[in-house]
């Protein structure tokens, strides 16, 4: 999922990678097969340049914790550099550095992901990193607590002290009720402070396995040498040979508008609205995309021209396509301008909403939204960054990893009608929730 940028991603912004728009001009060929112990593993050979990325994906997200632990997966994204039994403490980055590399993890609702681009003649020490981490993580007291007190103070940066930084938790409190999209990766320090030692290593155990992770190596390689260093230092480690835990609970349907708000430091009253739509993948989840190009697309947008160019109520406005493993949402969103008040702006949006279903689509928008589609697809694989990431999240995801070739086919076939149809179908009053996001002054 393509994010726009805009105030609205200050409060987005652990986000990790989620998938969307992947395409190359020309197939992307890759190998790929299972070890023993159940790792996926996809081989990507490019010789252009002597750079190589190693992509990891445990398939476990905020939506694998219970209730009163939520934040495990993003703390363990934390703990997974402390080290190993082989590895000192605060090692890890100095490994990459010294090697001349550059790496990053990052956690979202549901997979954790984790990669390094270094040197090619550096693809061995990555895969033994990598491995250290799946197989000997060390988990003990200092470590706990050390991580402990990064999340606090990574929550207070990102959340508490930024403007706007506590949107998403609203929006997803507020707008899902059962299903642990609930709570977003962040989650509650308090849960971290009262976790025991044991319950780390059980969570640990359940989810870093072999069959619960992907393996992606992209870039300047040779496929033989490199399914030699897989194979030296993955298959020996054990496979976790226990049920990976799934949520089983279902969303309910909605069937009446849910209102809320919400306080803050902040200067300008936000509006949003959030509409429930299919998990990605789904044939919808493509037409929704468009739709998403259609009304705030740019400055030439259904939203930007009336809101803000025509009737100033906004200073800023946007939507987007929030796709998710099991379920998504819709978003759009406006700050206010200057002296408007968030009911002018709510009413507003929700005027330009219901033209958007009834406006026609003209040839020549249906073709722009195309070329931004196309470009976005472009974009997406220009680094062998990008090319492991989009291998490991279709494999993670859909288990046809062959995406990265053919999900341009499933947006070809989106028609104007498509994009009007989800329109009605999807962005109806009761299916939505809407929260205002005020300044702390207007709160009686």
């Amino acid at each position: 999922m393509k994010k726009r940028k805009s105030l609205l991603l200050l409060g987005f912004a652990f986000l990790a990678y989620s998938p969307g728009f992947f395409a190359q001009s020309s197939k992307i060929e890759f190998k790929e097969f299972d070890l023993k112990n159940g790792l996926h593993v996809i081989l990507h050979q490019n010789n252009t340049t002597p750079t190589v990325a190693i992509n990891i994906v445990y398939h476990v997200g905020s939506k694998n914790e219970s209730a009163d632990r939520t934040g495990f997966a993003h703390f363990f994204e934390h703990l997974m550099f402390e080290g190993s039994e082989n590895i000192e403490r605060g090692a890890y980055f100095k490994y990459i550095q010294n090697a001349g590399g550059n790496n990053n993890a990052s956690t979202s609702f549901d997979i954790t992901q984790y990669y390094e681009v270094l040197p090619s003649n550096q693809l061995e020490l990555g895969l033994w990193l990598e491995s250290e981490r799946m197989l000997h993580l060390k988990i003990d007291s200092l470590g706990i607590e050390t991580q402990r007190k990064v999340v606090k103070e990574e929550k207070k940066q990102r959340y508490e002290n930024t403007p706007y930084g506590r949107l998403l938790p609203e929006i997803f409190s507020n707008s899902f009720k059962v299903y642990p999209y609930r709570w977003t990766p962040i989650g509650e320090e308090q849960y971290i402070d009262q976790a025991k030692y044991t319950e780390f290593i059980d969570f640990y155990k359940s989810f870093y396995v072999p069959e619960n992770a992907v393996l992606v190596i992209a870039g300047d390689i040779h496929l033989d040498s490199a399914t030699y260093f897989v194979e030296k230092y993955f298959a020996d480690i054990p496979k976790g040979n226990h049920e990976i835990f799934r949520p089983k609970v279902k969303e309910p349907a909605q069937t009446a508008e849910v209102r809320a708000s919400a306080f803050d430091k902040v200067q300008l009253p936000v509006v949003l609205y959030t509409y429930h739509i299919p998990a990605m993948g789904t044939p919808d989840s493509y037409a929704l995309d468009m739709l998403q190009k259609w009304m705030a697309g740019g400055k030439s947008s259904l939203l930007y021209k009336s809101l803000v160019d025509k009737q100033q109520i906004a200073l800023q406005v946007g939507a987007m396509p929030f796709s998710l493993e099991d379920a998504g949402l819709f978003i759009a969103y406006g700050f206010a301008n200057l002296g408007k008040t968030a009911g002018s702006l709510d009413t507003a949006i929700n005027a330009e909403i219901e033209n958007a279903k009834v406006s026609e689509i003209t040839d020549n928008d249906f073709q722009k939204i195309k070329n931004q589609i196309e470009n976005d697809f472009y974009s997406q694989n220009a680094t062998m960054e990008g090319i492991s990431s989009s291998l490991a999240n279709f494999y993670t995801y859909y288990k046809n990893t062959n995406l990265i070739n053919t999900e341009i086919e499933k947006y070809q076939k989106i028609t104007k009608n498509d994009i009007k149809r989800v329109a009605n179908q999807y962005l109806k009053a009761e299916n939505r929730m809407v929260l205002y996001y005020l300044p702390e002054t207007l709160k009686k």
